[in-house]
């Protein structure tokens, strides 16, 4: 996957599961302020991230989490190869 590929997942599972309007989901957005995500929608994010792209999510890791960029970061860092 490359940086293109992983930021329209992204885009789109922001956008069906959180209802977020697309033209708000862009690589510099603020989960938080800017999209009003909580904790327990991180929560969820680190969910999606396991089940859909065989990816573990450290606690740690999560808190680090702070903008769209940093969630295409930590997938292209930390997809497996298969």
């Amino acid at each position: 996957m490359n940086n293109k590929e992983v930021f329209d997942l992204v885009k789109l599972y922001f956008s069906t599961e959180f209802e977020i309007p697309e033209e708000k989901i862009i690589p510099s957005a603020s989960l938080s302020d800017d999209l009003g995500l909580d904790s327990i929608d991180a929560l969820d994010m680190s969910g999606m991230l396991e089940a859909e792209l065989d990816i573990e999510v450290e606690v740690d890791d999560l808190k680090r989490i702070k903008t769209v960029q940093d969630v295409i970061n930590y997938i292209l860092k930390n997809k497996r190869i298969t």
